[in-house]
């Protein structure tokens, strides 16, 4: 996944290159039995997150690019970005559909264009509502008292006000914000059902390590 600046809520591609550095060594295992599925969102984000270091791996082991470390235009893609999205916060997202990554994420949710523009916009949906916030002319004073405080001047930036007047507005203009993306939530918690159920299966009986599997 690509950006033309760094969002704060994206995850960058470093940071998905160690950890799948760290866990394709694991992912050649024996079959795993049924298990029930995870009930909390950590467990069902876990549950997808293995499943994809699983198919990542077999990817990158059949295109003779699995490292250490990956070759990263294997994992991630070459070339112009075929899917973007822009945010509301200014931000463009990109992502490629050639890379070992993306064809995991095609067989876990069924349709990587769909699943890329509906997790962007939820994971961003935060920071759209607080650029929202200044609209508001408190905030934005608030905003400014803050800026004006020296590097590490904690006592300073707390009397600003700005984290007190945040808590305070934040709630309503997330909600707002949730409601008029409310389609894209659907299809984040539609898809992400879809890759629990595909995750689970594929971690309780793995077949044999050759090649990716097909969706």
């Amino acid at each position: 996944m690509r950006i033309n600046a760094p969002p704060r809520r994206v995850k960058g591609r470093a940071a998905v290159a160690v950890v799948l550095t760290a866990l394709l060594t694991g992912a050649c295992t024996a079959e795993r039995p049924h298990r029930a599925l995870p009930v909390s969102e950590q467990g069902r984000s876990d549950l997808i997150h293995a499943a994809e270091q699983v198919l990542v791996g077999r990817c990158l082991r059949a295109r003779g690019a699995a490292g250490p470390p990956p070759r990263q235009e294997v994992l991630f893609g070459t070339g112009p970005a075929e899917l973007s999205i822009r945010l509301a916060t200014g931000y463009t997202v990109r992502a490629h559909t050639d890379g070992c990554l993306a064809e995991a994420q095609r067989y876990l949710y069924g349709d990587q264009a769909r699943w890329f523009r509906a997790e962007v916009t939820v994971n961003n949906l935060r920071p759209e509502a607080r650029a929202e916030l200044r609209e508001d002319a408190a905030y934005r004073a608030a905003l400014a008292r803050r800026d004006a405080c020296a590097d590490h001047d904690t006592a300073c930036v707390r009397a600003s006000g700005l984290e007190q007047l945040r808590t305070k507005l934040e709630p309503a203009r997330l909600a707002r914000v949730r409601a008029a993306h409310r389609d894209d939530l659907t299809t984040y918690d539609r898809l992400r059902d879809r890759a629990v159920q595909r995750a689970a299966g594929l971690l309780a009986g793995r077949p044999p390590e050759k090649g990716t599997p097909s969706p």
